[in-house]
C-alpha cells in the first residue's frame, strides 16, 4: 500500500489526441487513467492534472480546445489544477506547495510526453525527495525517426527504475485514508 500518495496526470489533453497525429495506444492510456482515477477517488487519495501552456497557435494554447483535458479523465472539483511552460511540472509552478500543503510524498506518474514531462517530472520529483511510482502502461508518446512510440516506452520503463518503482496500473492500489 502506499503511504500518502497523489496520483498525478500530466499533459493529459485534447490536443494529445488529434486526428491527424494521436499520441500512441491514446485509448489505452485513458482506460487505465480511468482506472487510476476510479481507485484514487475511492480511496479518498488526491489528484493532481497537470497541463501544458503553449503559445498562441499551438496544440495545448492556454484556454482552447486542444488545451483542455481529455474528456475521458472527468475532473472534479476537488482536484487540483497545476499550469506549467516546461517539461518539468515543478518549475515555476505551484506543484510543490501544492503536494506540500496535502502533505504529500509519494507521487503516481501518469501522463504524456513519456520522454519529455513524464520524464523530466520523474527525475525532478526523485531528486527533490519524493518517492515516485511511474505507471509502466500508463504514459505515452509517439514514434521518432528512429524509435517507435513502444521502443521509447519501454526504454524509460527501463531507465526511469532509477528513479521511480515502476509498476503497471492493475498493480497499483491505494490505502483508503
Amino acid at each position: 500500500m502506499l503511504q500518502n500518495p497523489a496520483l498525478i496526470i500530466i499533459d493529459v489533453q485534447n490536443g494529445m489526441f488529434e486526428s491527424e497525429n494521436p499520441v500512441y495506444n491514446g485509448d489505452h492510456l485513458i482506460s487505465n487513467l480511468k482506472t487510476l482515477i476510479h481507485k484514487a477517488r475511492i480511496a479518498d487519495v488526491p489528484i493532481f492534472y497537470i497541463q501544458h501552456n503553449t503559445p498562441v497557435g499551438k496544440p495545448l494554447e492556454y484556454k482552447t480546445k486542444g488545451w483542455e483535458l481529455h474528456p475521458g479523465l472527468s475532473p472534479m472539483d476537488t482536484d487540483t489544477f497545476v499550469q506549467k511552460t516546461t517539461p518539468d511540472a515543478f518549475f515555476n509552478t505551484c506543484l510543490e506547495e501544492k503536494l506540500k500543503a496535502k502533505e504529500i510524498d509519494h507521487l503516481i506518474l501518469t501522463g504524456i510526453q513519456t520522454e519529455v514531462c513524464v520524464d523530466t517530472t520523474c527525475r525532478r520529483a526523485f531528486s527533490m525527495g519524493y518517492t515516485v511510482t511511474l505507471v509502466k502502461d500508463t504514459h505515452s508518446t509517439w514514434d521518432s525517426e528512429l524509435l517507435t512510440a513502444q521502443q521509447i516506452i519501454n526504454h524509460h520503463n527501463q531507465v526511469l527504475r532509477w528513479f521511480a518503482d515502476t509498476k503497471n496500473a492493475n498493480e497499483i492500489e491505494f490505502q483508503k485514508k
